[in-house]
């Protein structure tokens, strides 16, 4: 239980879903955890309580990633609380679907801000606390880059832009020891899910249908992978796009 011991981690948008389960596995294998939250101060003092309970080490700070000045002030109290950072996990995100005809100025940069701009900005301050000992990044993408689904065509784009930002980076940081990879989920039961109406739904029913797998992802099974890529185990393994789908969106 001890794959990511004294190392320092910041997981965007980790008040509750994908990030705070993320957030949780980090801890548990013996990271020390930033939880950072946009408007869910209860959600994420939730995750920290969670993680100290069981013997971690956790802060939350609030910020969102889309506004420069924010990004700024959460990585300057990640190194006020730790000194240093090793792992930088891009959770935040936005998903509309909207048909095209009702898709707006405001709606198109809403997800590109934070599902595109956000995961730069917040690259931009980590690998300043990264330092010479490099680090690592993992962005949380989706199936839908590579299966964009009916009405899903800007949410598709940003991770689609995501994931290309994952393969470039991955070249440019040769010799800087900084690996970055993006983990590809499928539909995962969240409390945003459950909002979207996706859980329950004929939706849900025929992707499961077609899922190799045969049920909803859960968080934990995004968390397993993000500590995998995080660890020493994952040392080789950089630029990649890992599907994490049941199989239906595989590679």
């Amino acid at each position: 239980m001890n794959k990511l011991k004294n190392k320092v981690a910041v997981v965007t948008g980790a008040s509750k879903g994908i990030g705070a389960s993320i957030a949780k596995y980090f801890a548990a294998e013996g990271a020390k955890v930033v939880v950072n939250y946009v408007s869910s101060k209860e959600g994420a003092e939730k995750v920290v309580k969670t993680i100290t309970n069981n013997g971690g080490t956790a802060v939350s700070v609030q910020g969102d990633v889309s506004k420069e000045t924010d990004v700024v002030r959460l990585f300057e109290e990640t190194k006020n609380a730790f000194g240093t950072l090793d792992i930088l996990v891009n959770n935040a995100g936005i998903y509309l679907y909207e048909p095209i005809e009702q898709i707006s100025s405001e709606t198109f940069h809403q997800q590109f801000n934070i599902n595109v701009l956000g995961s730069i900005l917040a690259i931009q301050a980590a690998i300043k606390l990264f330092g010479d000992k490099g680090g690592n990044i993992i962005n949380i993408s989706s199936g839908a880059s590579n299966t964009p689904l009916p009405t899903g065509s800007v949410y598709s784009a940003t991770k689609a832009a995501l994931d290309a930002i994952t393969i470039a980076l991955s070249k440019e940081f040769s010799g800087k020891n900084i690996r970055i990879n993006s983990i590809l989920p499928g539909v995962v039961e969240t409390e945003g899910s459950h909002s979207a109406g996706f859980i329950g739904s004929d939706f849900e029913a025929k992707l499961i249908a077609n899922t190799p797998l045969g049920r909803t992802g859960q968080p934990e099974d995004i968390a397993r992978v993000a500590v995998f890529l995080a660890s020493d185990d994952a040392a080789w393994i950089t630029g990649e796009k890992i599907s994490v789908s049941g199989g239906i969106y595989g590679i």
